[in-house]
Parts: C-alpha cells; structure tokens; sequence
C-alpha cells in the first residue's frame, strides 16, 4: 500500500511538472501575442503609476500560489525545493538582463568612461546587499521550511511567524526592483521584471501558506496571511518608482543598488532554503528551468 501510494505521488509529481511547463509555453506565447497591444497604452501611464501597479500585481499573484491550499495540505519536499529553485532562476535572470545591463547601459550614456561605470555598478550592488544584510540581522526572522507534522509546538508557531517576517522583509526589495525597472528607457524591462518576480511569487505564497496550514492554522487564514506578505511589494514599488522619478540621474545607481538587494535575496534566502531538505538536484532544475523562462520572456517582450 505504501509503495502503490509512492508510486501515485510520483505519478501525480510528473503530471503536475509537465502541466507546469506546458502553461509557462502558454503564458510566454500570450506575452508575444498581447504585448504589442498593452505597450502603447502602458506607455501614457508614469513611472510611478506603472512602478506601483506593477510591483502591486506582482504581489497579489503571492496570493494566487496560495490558493491550491483549498484543495491540498502538503506538498512534498521535492516539489517545494523545485519550485523555490524555480523562483530563484527567474529573479536571476531578471535581475542579471532587467536589472544590471540597463545599469551598465545607462551609466555609459551619461559618463561614457567604463571605470566610473564599473564603480558605479559595484557600488551600487555592494550598497544594496549590505542594506539587506543589515536589515536581516537587525529585524528578527528565520529561514524556515516546515515538514508535513501538524501541532502547536509554541516553538514552531514562533519559527513559522520568523519565516513569514523573512519573507515579508526580502519582498520589499523585490518590490524596490520592480519600481526602479520602469525607470529607464525601455518600458519592457519594468514589464519583464514585474512578471518575474510574480511568477516567483507564486510558489513562493504556496509555501508560506503550507507552512501555516501545517501549524493548523485555517485556510482562510493561511490565506490572508501569505496575501499580505506579497502587498509589501507595492509599498516597495512606490519607493523605487518616486526615487526614479525625482532623481533620474541616479537611475544606474539606483538599477544597480536592486541588482545587489535581489542577489542578496537569492543567495542568502531563496536558494538555501531549497537545498536544506537534500533535494539540490531538483532545486537546480528549477532554477535552470526558472531562468530559461524568464530569458523567454524577455525575449517575448522584445
């Protein structure tokens, strides 16, 4: 009974990656055929109108990836690592080609010295992995995966509420990054980004939402919180999206400071935590299989 049952769950395993793959072919073919109708009217809204909308989209989409919680309680491990590795291979590749080559692209034009855009570039970077690393030993959280065991261990409740605050807290930067992203000269970089990082999003909610259901926490409530996680991006996107706005000239630093706050995220946060239950060889799948979309993406939108 026990191996007909392992055998069902692989079986289920499979069906959902190819499932998984299929709808990313369908969502990056709907970006090439819709984006050539959505840019022109994208293109009379500001930057902050589109810094705000975009990181606010992104954000709800964290409560998309929670929603299969109404019908499921657990996800095995190998398919939680998958998608955090996912996750992690999207925000690479939108961070690298939405965040840094604009960065590099925009200090030329206005220095034209490659020396002052590489100090530019690393000061930038340096600047934003050291604010979020300040930020990670000033407020209390905890990189946390829960197990399938459900109960109210008081020690457990405490480490699940210090992996939503982790959560919470790397979703501002992203939120920051989206924001930043409309800010230079192509409106499909802000685009590309928003996308990104909500895909990212939403296997990211679903974790967060499994974390609480294992704690015995309700669906809805397990809902609602792992909603609010993701509406941090918003307030992230209008700081980006104002500080762009009022200071363009900064635009590479500031491209530049995101680039470091998102390589922050993925190393310290994201992919640790899809290699800690022994599963890398997955966890590296995804994130091959994330950054190979999220460069389909781009290329959708160009």
């Amino acid at each position: 009974m026990n191996q007909h049952s392992g055998h069902q769950a692989q079986a289920w395993s499979q069906a959902a990656a190819i499932l998984m793959i299929l709808a990313l072919i369908a969502l990056i073919v709907a970006i090439g055929l819709v984006w050539p109708r959505l840019e022109p009217r994208l293109s009379e809204l500001s930057v902050l109108q589109l810094g705000f909308l975009a990181s606010l989209v992104a954000g709800l989409l964290t409560g998309v990836g929670a929603l299969p919680i109404f019908f499921v309680r657990q996800l095995s491990s190998q398919v939680e690592d998958s998608l955090m590795g996912f996750g992690a291979g999207v925000m690479l590749a939108a961070t690298a080609f939405e965040l840094v080559l604009p960065a590099v692209a925009g200090a030329e034009a206005l220095f034209g010295d490659d020396w002052i855009t590489i100090g530019i570039l690393a000061v930038g970077i340096g600047a934003g992995g050291a604010v979020l690393l300040a930020l990670h030993h000033l407020v209390p959280h905890e990189h946390f995966i829960t197990g399938p065991e459900s109960g109210a261990d008081p020690a457990k409740i405490r480490r699940v509420w210090l992996f939503i605050l982790a959560i919470a807290l790397h979703n501002l930067p992203e939120g920051l990054a989206v924001g930043v992203g409309f800010g230079g000269e192509h409106l499909s970089d802000g685009v590309a980004l928003a996308i990104g990082i909500g895909l990212q999003n939403i296997p990211e909610g679903l974790v967060v939402a499994i974390a609480l259901l294992s704690l015995g926490y309700g669906r809805w409530t397990a809902f609602g919180v792992t909603l609010l996680t993701g509406l941090v991006q918003p307030l992230g996107g209008l700081i980006g999206a104002t500080a762009v706005s009022l200071f363009s000239l900064f635009l590479p630093l500031a491209l530049a400071f995101a680039a470091g706050a998102m390589l922050f995220v993925i190393s310290h946060e994201i992919i640790p935590e899809s290699h800690r239950q022994g599963h890398k060889g997955k966890a590296t799948f995804g994130v091959l299989l994330g950054f190979v979309v999220m460069v389909a993406i781009d290329i959708a939108l160009d």
